[in-house]
């Protein structure tokens, strides 16, 4: 199969990043926290065999040009149509196994996501359930533009809505191992516990972690 690799990234700006964690933590604090949070997940992109597309949200920045990633911008009025069209664009560039995630969720790993493409090759979706009720990555060997419509974004069920509608379309779906993003001051909390290699992440300022 030939696999493809979406990854949405918002680009990293001052006050339009993690804006729920900046209320806690401050503007810099958050903007800080989001740049870690894009270079762990290019690290795992890196370590992924398939090819990878960097989709970002309003504008492509100078970028090394030795990277083997394609660049694009989103298009799109909500999040379930940017996701939706940027998976059309592929597909129609001859690919027939996609996934996509985010750049908030820190444990998505280079096996991780072989893991997904290779559950793909038996199933028609696969999920990666967030502990928040979203999800961190969504793969598919074809566009399934139904998974994308009538879901309620940025809410608790935005994974029970998608996997609902995945049954009723009998298709065949695989959840991968479930994991958080870093929303929340407690999210933050608990990534650098688990790795105090981040430590700096903590704000010097504003709440304690």
């Amino acid at each position: 199969m030939k696999s493809a690799l979406i990854v949405f990234q918002k680009n990293p700006v001052l006050r339009k990043v993690k804006t729920r964690l900046a209320n806690k933590i401050g503007d810099e604090a958050a903007l800080k926290v989001y740049e870690a949070l894009v270079e762990i997940t290019n690290q795992s992109v890196k370590n992924c065999r398939a090819d990878s597309f960097i989709f970002f949200s309003d504008f492509i920045p100078n970028l090394p040009p030795n990277t083997s990633n394609q660049f694009r911008i989103q298009s799109g009025a909500d999040l379930g149509e940017r996701m939706r069209n940027a998976f059309q664009e592929v597909f129609e560039m001859g690919y027939d196994s996609i996934c996509i995630i985010g750049s908030d969720c820190p444990l998505i790993s280079g096996e991780v996501l072989d893991l997904a493409f290779n559950q793909l090759h038996s199933n028609d979706v696969i999920l990666g359930p967030a502990k928040d009720g979203g999800y961190y990555l969504l793969g598919m060997k074809r566009l399934v533009p139904e998974l994308f419509e009538g879901i309620n974004w940025s809410t608790d069920g935005v994974q029970a809505e998608t996997l609902e509608k995945a049954q009723n379309l009998s298709l065949s779906v695989s959840k991968l191992p479930e994991f958080y993003d870093i929303d929340t001051v407690e999210d933050l909390s608990l990534f650098i516990s688990q790795f105090p290699e981040y430590a700096y992440l903590s704000p010097s300022d504003g709440p304690t972690l």
